[in-house]
């Protein structure tokens, strides 16, 4: 996995792609070529056109596999709840846009009044089509993500990204950040082969000057519907989220528990909070909403209201 070296200088640097410690780094050329610099007229037409959006969550994990996308679809369903909130969903994983699916899209860009979706899925001709880019011309479709689609006046705009901290990861928070982002919400499971590549993503939040919101820990064990004995399908070996949040010093926003329904809601594109809402699930996916949507109240600039209040 492509990942920032340590010493990384930063994206916005004087030295960003220039130094010692860039050499090697797979994201060199993109940082030395200025692609998230202030040269970049993009920069200033995407702050232009996301003043109509109050808040901008980034969903990100350094892991594969953790349920990102499943998280950032319920995080857009929990919130469009209120049909008085308006929410979007960015799907910018090119390689494997997962959202159309999940959300139940066929071609649609809108699956309420108040709850729009773009993904570079909706452009293929075929789900099955593969998408094989290099990086600058992933760069470009995020570029137009943003710049171009007409995203009116929107509440929450969530970005569902795919693994790493590479290309996609800097153009969206290099695109955004004049913008002004809330901040990260991080995906892990609780097993350290997952745990290690999400410290990497921490890392690379510092390094960007991303706010992190807080971690999410998925597939928190398995609670039998029959009996309510809850057992540990991937063991915290070293403590899981809760330890590393705790080492790191970054908020735990909740432990959602495996529900074999999460995976069927998901590929029937419904809402499992509306299909299972007595589940531990959906009780710990409206706790951790609840939580991000306080964070986001406390990072509104004095004196401005969500746009459907």
């Amino acid at each position: 996995m492509e990942e920032v070296p340590h010493d990384c200088p930063g994206a916005d640097s004087a030295q960003a792609g220039r130094g010692a410690s860039c050499q090697g780094c797979p994201n060199q050329r993109l940082c030395a070529s200025g692609a998230g610099a202030a040269a970049d007229p993009a920069i200033e037409e995407i702050k232009e056109k996301m003043k109509t959006v109050k808040h901008k969550i980034l969903v990100l994990s350094g892991k594969g596999g953790v349920g990102k996308s499943t998280f950032s679809a319920h995080l857009a369903h929990g919130l469009a709840e209120d049909e008085n909130t308006q929410v979007a969903l960015l799907d910018i994983d090119i390689c494997g846009p997962s959202i159309p699916k999940i959300m139940g899209l066929e071609g649609e860009q809108f699956l309420e009044d108040n709850l729009g979706v773009m993904s570079v899925g909706f452009l293929l001709s075929s789900p099955d089509d593969a998408v094989i880019w290099r990086g600058p011309k992933k760069n470009g479709m995020i570029k137009q993500f943003l710049r171009d689609v007409d995203w009116g006046e929107v509440d929450y705009l969530i970005v569902d990204t795919p693994p790493g901290t590479s290309d996609e990861h800097l153009s969206v928070v290099q695109y955004l950040t004049a913008a002004h982002i809330d901040g990260a919400v991080i995906i892990t499971t609780p097993q350290e082969v997952s745990l290690q590549d999400v410290r990497k993503e921490i890392s690379f939040c510092h390094k960007v000057k991303l706010p992190i919101i807080g971690v999410v820990e998925n597939m928190s064990g398995f609670i039998c519907p029959k009996c309510q004995k809850e057992s540990q399908i991937f063991p915290p070996t070293t403590g899981g989220a809760e330890a590393m949040c705790q080492d790191l010093k970054i908020p735990l926003l909740g432990k959602v528990p495996l529900d074999p329904r999460i995976g069927k809601s998901c590929d029937k594109g419904q809402s499992f909070l509306v299909e299972a809402p007595d589940s531990p699930a959906t009780v710990a996916y409206r706790s951790i909403i609840q939580r991000i949507q306080e964070f986001c109240s406390q990072r509104l600039p004095e004196g401005e209201n969500l746009v459907g209040s």
